[in-house]
């Protein structure tokens, strides 16, 4: 049995159970493509995970605010899932079934079905797509271009969609687009609301009108070089991006400005959707209904799934017009069916927004206490917490430098402590919290105690930096 160390939340193992992680990691290191990511800031070695806790082979145990980048809803081996997993094996059914129809798919699409929008409810098409969130991406963007016969596309500062073509391309970050070659042709790109670092200087209301202003007006000049657009993709929330929640009103606006222009209104929720952040899909709280919703992620129930539900007369496809070998996936489906009624029928959303409140609530009297935090943001358990340099200079609307070591400081001293956080935004700068719709209060307090704990371990190894 291992050891409490003086480390709150951390446990300290045997020497061979370190040993057999270290060796683990290192062959890691030596194997695997230098593309690798979350392995280089979190060197643990999962071997059992239940809920909100992982136990690395070095039998440390940490609350994960990771949650697969979202995809664990439910967090890990949720007795329901495992159950529907179990159901479908036990039953003898096929598990790769290509794009035939089955019990299981006909299941998991009533249930996905019955949590949409009412107008894609009743009047949607389903297109399944390969396994991954960014396949989901290329589809939508695809199917819009069929659609309309155009081939630009509108995209948005701060945008992430995924690291395949198209997907690639719509991505805000150059240097991301840049280490891998990405296209970056026919995209406009837009102003993306983001009240700390306002484009416009101004924040708030008023830096939101103007991005929706500057949005119209491009598209209306006949000058403007904009590719005649197949669509608008959009995220309500950016995830990688920041975690920067889009006005509610400047959500209706893009909506109004693409349907008097004819443009599909594609929102990616990815990693918003199922509850995530305080609404059962992201789009609800602003009330509007896209022409296409991109969803992966959670719906899967931890097994990778990825759909598109798009409107029916958008539906022109030829057969075969897209495709993927895995799109099939029997016990995904069956996982994402036991999800998605999980979350709906024990109003997993609302307890999101409810707890989501009270973490951000508490997360603001940290930044009180800790000028290097700059911001602190979020909707449901989708959070932010932006680390700023507190020895730089103010921007116009007096937002701080961002401060990237400090944060990855941060990252470092909350995985001693027992916490897995992951870092995004600009320079990656922003610490992002993405626990499992079933945290409990008590891990709710465990994980900012541990965070708060680890910003002033990491503010007292570098008072230069960022104090």
């Amino acid at each position: 049995m291992a050891a409490i160390s003086s480390v709150p939340g951390q446990l300290t193992a045997p020497a061979d159970d370190f040993t057999a992680a270290e060796g683990i990691l290192r062959r890691q290191a030596q194997r695997e493509s230098a593309a690798r990511t979350y392995a280089r800031a979190l060197p643990v070695v999962p071997v059992r995970a239940r809920g909100m806790t992982v136990e690395g082979a070095d039998g440390r145990r940490y609350l994960d605010c990771l949650s697969g980048a979202g995809t664990l809803a439910l967090g890990h081996n949720h007795p329901v899932v495992l159950e529907a997993i179990r159901s479908v094996l036990d039953s003898g059914a096929p598990l790769h079934v290509l794009d035939l129809a089955t019990p299981v798919k006909d299941d998991f699409t009533t249930a996905l079905f019955e949590t949409l929008p009412r107008e894609l409810a009743e009047h949607g098409r389903i297109q399944f797509c390969g396994p991954a969130g960014t396949d989901a991406v290329e589809a939508a963007i695809k199917l819009a271009r069929i659609a309309t016969g155009r081939d630009g596309l509108l995209a948005f500062s701060g945008a992430y969609h995924g690291m395949t073509s198209a997907a690639l391309a719509a991505t805000g970050d150059t240097a991301v687009r840049e280490a891998v070659r990405g296209p970056d042709t026919q995209v406009t790109r837009l102003p993306y609301p983001y009240d700390y670092r306002c484009p416009f200087g101004v924040g708030g209301d008023r830096g939101a009108a103007l991005a929706a202003r500057w949005t119209a007006h491009l598209l209306d000049d006949p000058k403007g070089g904009v590719q005649a657009p197949a669509a608008m993709l959009l995220e309500a929330v950016q995830g990688e991006g920041g975690v920067v929640p889009a006005p509610d009103g400047w959500l209706r606006r893009m909506r109004q400005i693409t349907a008097e222009r004819g443009i599909p209104l594609i929102v990616d929720e990815v990693q918003t959707g199922v509850g995530r952040t305080g609404t059962f899909w992201a789009v609800e709280r602003s009330g509007i209904v896209p022409d296409v919703m991109v969803m992966s992620k959670a719906i899967g129930g931890s097994l990778p799934l990825a759909v598109i539900v798009y409107r029916e007369e958008m539906d022109g496809w030829l057969p075969g017009a897209h495709a993927g070998t895995f799109r099939g996936n029997q016990l995904a489906m069956a996982a994402g069916t036991a999800t998605l009624r999980f979350v709906r029928h024990n109003a997993l959303h609302a307890r999101a927004d409810s707890l989501g409140t009270r973490m951000l609530r508490s997360l603001h009297g940290l930044a009180a206490r800790h000028p290097c935090i700059g911001d602190v943001r979020g909707r449901g358990l989708m959070i932010g917490v932006e680390i700023v340099d507190t020895g730089g200079e103010t921007d116009d609307h007096g937002a701080l430098p961002a401060a990237p070591h400090l944060a990855a400081a941060v990252q470092r001293e909350a995985l001693r402590r027992g916490l897995i956080v992951e870092l995004g935004g600009r320079h990656g700068s922003v610490i992002r919290l993405l626990p499992p719709l079933t945290i409990t209060d008590e891990q709710a307090e465990a994980v900012l105690d541990r965070l708060a704990g680890a910003i002033e371990a990491a503010r007292a190894a570098a008072p230069g930096a960022a104090a």
